[in-house]
């Protein structure tokens, strides 16, 4: 019996990967937490639909609980705050000389590494656009960026195996020797969609509002200055030039930039990022803290503030507990915060 590839997390990321693998014919085990999920995906069929594409695939699929076995492959795709709950329950099952590949936003390989061993984590950058959008329902908005590498660098035969698995769902992913500097470009593109969720704007809405691109152009140089106090090149991918939000860089750059994020998102099914579903539909937490404020952790102890960051850490918190509207009031403050 072939030995599937566990995929821990069946939303918007796990799902999307689970069910392209399953239908190319590649075993698959998809663990989620929601036992309806679970129940559709392996009867009825997980459903992938949007402009992309749109099929119905049968998943293998089981709650944690009900996993069973020792696995070498295991795709961990939960948010990341969720990421600790998670690997308690997976590494029991994760074999001694296997592997963690973390499809996630924020810079998760540093937990997981903590705890299953840096030999044992493998790092994914992903930038496609999808939404969970009930049981075995997941909405494929758009191709985007797809990246693999091991988090010490270089290249090892499992890095490879990973990324022709990876090719399977996106043809163009790409293998890097420099995954932390994928992640870090993804942080600053990851704190201006935190900042677009503060309104019921679209994100191509609030990129191409110039009454709003102090914010972006703030936050963009904040992460990257925290990037190169840890010595930490970032990469560029789908518009979003790190070069451009360097402290020597002219606003010009910074404009065409984010000119060009706001171009990106005006062709996609996903109109408003996972954040704003987050906090307008599912009505739940965000990631804020384990992606957003961890940046001004790591700025704080590289001596690097960011006053923007943590402005729009507590404007997220403030919208989570019900201080505060999705409204452009609030992004107002961060404006202000910004000018």
């Amino acid at each position: 019996m072939i030995e599937p590839i566990v995929v821990w997390g069946g939303g918007a990321i796990g799902g999307t990967l689970a069910a392209y693998w399953a239908r190319a014919g590649i075993a698959v085990l998809l663990v989620d937490i929601v036992r309806e999920h679970v129940q559709a995906c392996r009867t009825s069929g997980l459903r992938i639909e949007g402009p992309v594409e749109t099929f119905t695939q049968i998943v293998p699929a089981a709650t944690p609980d009900e996993v069973d076995g020792i696995y070498t492959r295991i795709v961990l795709a939960v948010k990341a705050h969720a990421t600790e709950p998670a690997l308690a329950g997976l590494l029991p099952h994760l074999a001694p000389d296997g592997c963690i590949l973390s499809a996630q936003n924020g810079l998760n390989e540093i937990t997981i590494a903590r705890q299953a061993g840096e030999d044992r984590t493998v790092g994914c950058f992903v930038n496609f656009g999808a939404d969970w959008l009930g049981p075995g329902r997941i909405l494929f908005g758009n191709r985007a960026a797809v990246v693999v590498g091991e988090i010490a660098g270089g290249v090892r035969p499992r890095t490879i195996a990973i990324h022709r698995l990876l090719q399977v769902f996106e043809p163009q992913a790409v293998l890097t020797d420099n995954i932390w500097g994928y992640l870090w470009g993804k942080l600053g593109y990851g704190a201006m969609l935190f900042a677009t969720a503060l309104t019921n704007d679209s994100m191509a809405e609030n990129l191409a509002d110039p009454a709003r691109f102090a914010v972006f152009d703030r936050l963009g140089r904040e992460v990257m200055a925290v990037a190169r106090a840890r010595n930490v090149e970032p990469v560029g991918f789908n518009g979003f030039d790190p070069a451009a939000f360097t402290a020597e860089a002219p606003a010009a750059a910074s404009r065409a930039s984010i000119a060009a994020l706001a171009e990106f998102n005006r062709h996609t099914a996903k109109t408003h990022s996972g954040i704003w579903r987050d906090l307008a539909v599912r009505k739940r937490r965000t990631e804020v803290d384990p992606q957003i404020g961890t940046i001004a952790e790591l700025g704080a102890a590289a001596g690097v503030d960011t006053p923007a960051i943590r402005t729009l850490v507590g404007l997220i918190h403030d919208i989570e507990e019900g201080r505060r509207p999705q409204s452009f009031a609030t992004m107002q403050i961060l404006i202000d915060a910004c000018a």
